[in-house]
């Protein structure tokens, strides 16, 4: 950090360590390898023992999902409608950016690519205190723009029952098959596939720290969307910035848990010190200041710098998941910054509009990830493939001979042969290719 940077507020604690806690980490890999060698029998072994839950099947029918649907007020069912044409309505523009094509690089040699869906894909929706029904609709409705054939979506129980407005969300959202299930075991089950839940993919939606360890664990043999940190916000503020915005939009991602960081970087001394004094002011009378609190004063930071390049430089050293500009001019934010998941411009826009309402997806790289990928979008549960046909004889012959050279000096006799036989086959002089393979031309 540059020594013009003055710190206000600094964090208390210390950066949060890259590497899972060894006792999630071993707890997860004993119930994935419970699940990977007993199946339906271990899901709801720790099923019984996490959630007290063990229904006759963790799947709910079409008739359990309408009767369930049915309890939920219209209200709140027209909202889902709404946000989901949101996040509809975005990622469709997504998928229609990306084009399958073919070009022609040679006469005769034909290259293309194409975009094709994953054929099934895992939703985990979280439960518990925080039910965050808005990752159903980015889950599982991007996943169904793009193309994908089979969307498993998954939530825990709410005090041994389906929680009525996620099943509701996921349903609209378009999953396929709808369980009422959490944790590690779900994760599993979606990754490993058992008796009655057939594997996927590819695995999206945020989770808690099992669920994390649960997704790092088995990438590999399943996709998934990312390696999900502590939700992070950071504001970049000039002096026309409104000290009590500031600080409830610091507050409103602070409340996500007790780890997620709240950073301030501010041109104006006035703005720094009139923030802070309004987060004293407003975390008594939130209902979240439990939690809310604690992240502000472990991981709440206030810095001022001279001027806006130097705030724009210093958020993209911070590469935060969300970054909030409260400027006089706030898209000169987008040629001037690089790394951040999302950027919200302006104070008509926040944070929250992208977590709950607006339609971008809210599934975002944390903890400095941002300098080398975005979040969740259409384009991941998408297969970006190629493909080649050389349809001109002396075409093939040409790179057949470029291909035998280019082979022989890295050793590989084996390809070089691959070439070698297309230039004898398919060249001028159109020797016996077998003879030329074996020497004999």
């Amino acid at each position: 950090m540059s020594t013009s940077v003055k710190i206000v507020k600094e964090r208390l604690a210390a950066e949060p360590v890259r590497a899972g806690r060894p006792e999630i980490a071993d707890t997860v890999a004993e119930i994935i390898e419970d699940v990977r060698s007993e199946g339906d029998a271990a899901v709801r072994r720790w099923s019984e023992k996490f959630d007290s839950w063990s229904p006759e099947s963790f799947r709910l029918g079409p008739d359990e999902v309408a009767r369930v649907v049915s309890g939920v007020p219209e209200t709140v069912l027209d909202d889902l409608r709404f946000v989901q044409r949101q996040v509809r309505g975005f990622a469709k523009a997504q998928r229609d950016s990306l084009a399958d094509f073919e070009v022609e690089t040679l006469p005769g040699v034909c290259l293309g690519q194409r975009n094709i869906p994953v054929d099934a894909a895992g939703a985990y929706v979280p439960g518990g205190r925080y039910p965050l029904t808005a990752s159903a609709h980015m889950t599982v409705v991007t996943a169904k723009v793009a193309g994908v054939g089979r969307v498993a979506a998954t939530t825990p129980p709410d005090r041994g029952h389906p929680p009525a407005v996620s099943i509701a969300a996921m349903h609209l959202a378009g999953a396929d098959e709808i369980y009422v299930l959490g944790g590690v075991q779900a994760i599993a089950a979606l990754a490993l596939g058992t008796e009655s839940i057939a594997k996927t993919d590819l695995l999206a939606g945020p989770g808690n720290a099992y669920v994390a360890e649960a997704k790092r664990q088995l990438f590999g043999e399943v996709g998934i969307d990312l390696f999900a940190g502590p939700t992070e916000v950071l504001i970049v503020a000039d002096d026309s910035a409104a000290p009590f915005v500031v600080a409830t939009d610091l507050l409103s991602q602070a409340e996500h848990g007790p780890d997620s960081p709240a950073v301030l970087i501010t041109t104006s001394d006035r703005v720094a010190t009139e923030t802070i004094g309004w987060v004293e002011e407003l975390l008594p009378g939130l209902p979240t200041r439990d939690v809310a609190g604690v992240a502000w004063r472990q991981h709440g930071e206030v810095l001022v710098v001279p001027d806006l390049d130097a705030a724009y430089a210093l958020a993209d050293e911070y590469a935060s998941e969300h970054v909030q500009i409260l400027t006089e001019h706030p898209r000169a934010a987008l040629s001037a910054m690089r790394n951040y998941g999302a950027l919200f411009l302006g104070d008509k826009t926040c944070v929250a509009y992208g977590d709950k309402v607006i339609g971008t997806n809210h599934v975002l790289p944390t903890r400095k990830a941002a300098r080398y990928t975005g979040g969740l979008w259409v384009g991941k549960y998408l297969k970006t493939v190629t493909y080649q046909e050389v349809q001109d004889p002396a075409a093939s012959a040409e790179l057949g001979a470029l291909c035998g050279r280019a082979s022989r000096l890295e050793n590989f006799e084996g390809h070089a042969r691959s070439g070698d036989i297309r230039a004898a086959r398919f060249g001028s002089a159109a020797l016996d290719w077998t003879d030329h393979v074996f020497g004999r031309a």
